[in-house]
């Protein structure tokens, strides 16, 4: 235990949970998460209580494939050196997993380099892929197609992502690795000079008002030489990290997609253990990048693992990717499969399809970015959890050669990172199909991309003198309300289409019903103003659980309010991405709040 100054100093406890201030949108810090200057609060307020500190040489901000990988490799690295190098880990989920969705096919060329020895430890890879297969929908045909190359899964699993972290988790903690799940880190802490110097975790115990509650504890700062964040798809203080280095200088805007995913336990006599099937077309028109997938896993259980993803870049704020998914599901191939079934998950996320183009750069003094929070999704094979586990290897071993000098490591710099993925099949992997995902936005949509795509994995593979740009962030391509039309989608039978309510509480998803909104309006006109005047209120329809709606203002009769209903929030992101208006900031809930996924 180490102080601070003057200040006391100790580890997480398991009644504390998570704070602090959090960057807007320019390198200034602005007190959002907590938005009020603690220094003018009166002295004996405690919410000016003493700050807890606590020392560390890496500090990992989010318990995903990148995390844990990383935090294995570091400790793999220490332990073979016989140096004592201290790893903590802070997850804002209630345990390690719970906060994890995917397909999920996994293929293992990361893990073999990590943990060789899986199988005889028991990682949760128990459905090798056997088959594979492509089809086109109409609304009521399938029609098979040739099967792309970069999709080929033999010697690939399917997984629940959301088991196979866990199972990480517990490989991280054998080595030594401090895992502490709950903890919601809320804000990025920089040194004097500017370089990051750690997080601060959030206050637990604050009212919906930001007034103290009776069990009211300030969130703990935790300093470490190096912070490397892996908090998965469009992280909060990533974005915060974006803005103040310029990290997006010399890349293309992220591309988004929103992916949504049921499991269902099935007939057994329709269960076919390893079977993979990947289609396109129906239900989305030609110009929205739009697929989905159906995985046979666990063959015991008889499930099957099926979802939608939907690219964010879509135009028509009409659409509601939620009903897209569950009108897909009522395709004759599909309600075929599901019927005599029954849903036993549901969860949604946003993941990143902007590839190369949109790697940002990936250090800063002090710390580095890892896995989705980067974007290292190979769009083409439909897969991330390998390049991302890779990711955070490459940076362990970055950060290790740093601590391993024994100096004075204010503000260092992990510059080696960004050569090493440089030199690694990561980035070979994802310079070979980087026109791929940008071909489908051209005037041919869909059917030029799939055309373009075919001729690049087949034929060119990368070897192509130009680079497609991305050109559009995903908040930039809704058309006005006006000149689109409604979406006429059809109601839920409560057999294989559900009402969004009914799926949401199959997510697990809770929050204390009295804490500050973690759901943020930079301004609180705008939803109507703005985004109800020219979109329609696409709010209540790229959001995947019924946070947003906009209901009668009983202060101003006649007229509407965006209500949020925060405690349905399943950490998706969604909203901070396609809002139009760029007038929401998702940030950290209390630590352990969310979704607690388990088969996703």
């Amino acid at each position: 235990m180490r102080v601070a100054g003057t200040r006391a100093v100790t580890r997480p406890s398991a009644a504390m949970a998570t704070s602090g201030l959090r960057l807007f949108s320019t390198s200034e810090v602005q007190r959002l998460w907590v938005p009020f200057d603690r220094e003018q609060l009166a002295e004996d307020d405690p919410r000016r209580g003493e700050v807890f500190e606590d020392e560390t040489d890496v500090v990992i901000v989010g318990g995903g494939p990148s995390g844990l990988a990383a935090a294995i490799r570091l400790k793999q690295l220490a332990n073979e050196a016989d140096k004592d190098i201290r790893v903590m880990l802070v997850e804002k989920g209630g345990e390690v997993g719970a906060h994890i969705l995917s397909g999920a096919v996994l293929e293992p060329r990361a893990l073999n380099e990590l943990i060789p020895d899986w199988k005889e430890k028991g990682a949760p890879l128990n459905t090798p892929v056997t088959h594979d297969s492509m089809k086109l929908l109409t609304k009521n045909m399938a029609i098979p197609l040739p099967h792309p190359p970069q999709m080929n899964n033999k010697g690939n699993y399917i997984v629940s992502l959301s088991q196979f972290v866990r199972w990480l988790g517990e490989q991280a903690e054998e080595l030594g690795v401090e895992i502490y799940p709950g903890f919601a880190a809320s804000e990025v802490l920089y040194n004097d000079d500017g370089s990051v110097r750690g997080v601060a975790l959030n206050d637990v115990g604050l009212d919906k008002n930001f007034e103290p509650k009776d069990m009211y504890e300030r969130g703990m700062h935790v300093n470490a030489k190096v912070t490397l964040f892996a908090e998965g798809c469009h992280g909060s203080l990533t974005k915060t990290l974006m803005n103040k280095f310029d990290l997006r200088k010399d890349s293309d805007p992220q591309q988004y997609g929103i992916g949504l995913k049921e499991v269902w336990e099935i007939s057994p006599e329709k269960h076919v253990p390893g079977s993979v099937t990947h289609t396109i077309g129906w239900p989305a028109d030609n110009q929205t990048y739009c697929g989905s997938f159906i995985y046979h896993l666990e063959p015991e259980k008889n499930l099957v693992a099926l979802g939608l993803v939907v690219g964010l870049d879509y135009q028509n704020p009409y659409m509601s990717p939620y009903k897209e998914f569950q009108r897909f599901k009522h395709h004759p191939m599909v309600k075929e499969l599901l019927e005599g079934g029954q849903c036993i998950a549901y969860g949604a996320r946003a993941l990143n399809e902007g590839g190369y183009q949109s790697i940002p750069k990936l250090v800063f003094p002090g710390g580095a970015l890892i896995g989705c929070t980067a974007g290292f999704l190979n769009v083409p094979k439909i897969k991330g959890t390998h390049t991302a586990m890779k990711s955070g290897m490459l940076a362990a071993e970055a950060a290790f050669d740093k601590l391993a000098t024994d100096e004075d490591l204010q503000g260092v710099v992990l510059d080696n990172y960004e050569t090493k993925i440089q030199d690694s099949w990561v980035y070979q992997e994802l310079y070979e199909v980087r026109n791929c995902k940008p071909s489908f936005n051209t005037a041919l949509g869909n059917f030029g991309g799939i055309l373009y795509s075919g001729i690049e994995t087949l034929f060119l593979k990368g070897r192509e003198p130009w680079t497609l740009r991305h050109k559009h962030a995903d908040h930039q391509t809704l058309k006005p309300a006006a000149e689109c039309t409604p979406i006429d989608y059809p109601k839920p039978d409560g057999v294989i289409s559900f009402d969004l309510l009914t799926n949401v509480s199959r997510t697990g998803t809770n929050h204390a019903e009295d804490q500050p909104v973690h759901l943020r309006l930079r301004d609180k006109d705008v939803p109507v103003e703005q985004n109800l005047k020219i979109y329609d209120g696409p709010e209540g329809r790229f959001c995947p659980a019924g946070v947003y709606e906009f209901v009668d203002d009983e202060a101003n009769p006649g007229e509407k309010r965006l209500q949020i209903n925060s405690q349905n929030c399943i950490h998706c992101k969604t909203c901070d991405i396609k809002d139009p208006s760029q007038n929401i900031d998702w940030t950290v809930p209390e630590g352990g709040g969310g979704p607690a996924y388990t088969w996703t």
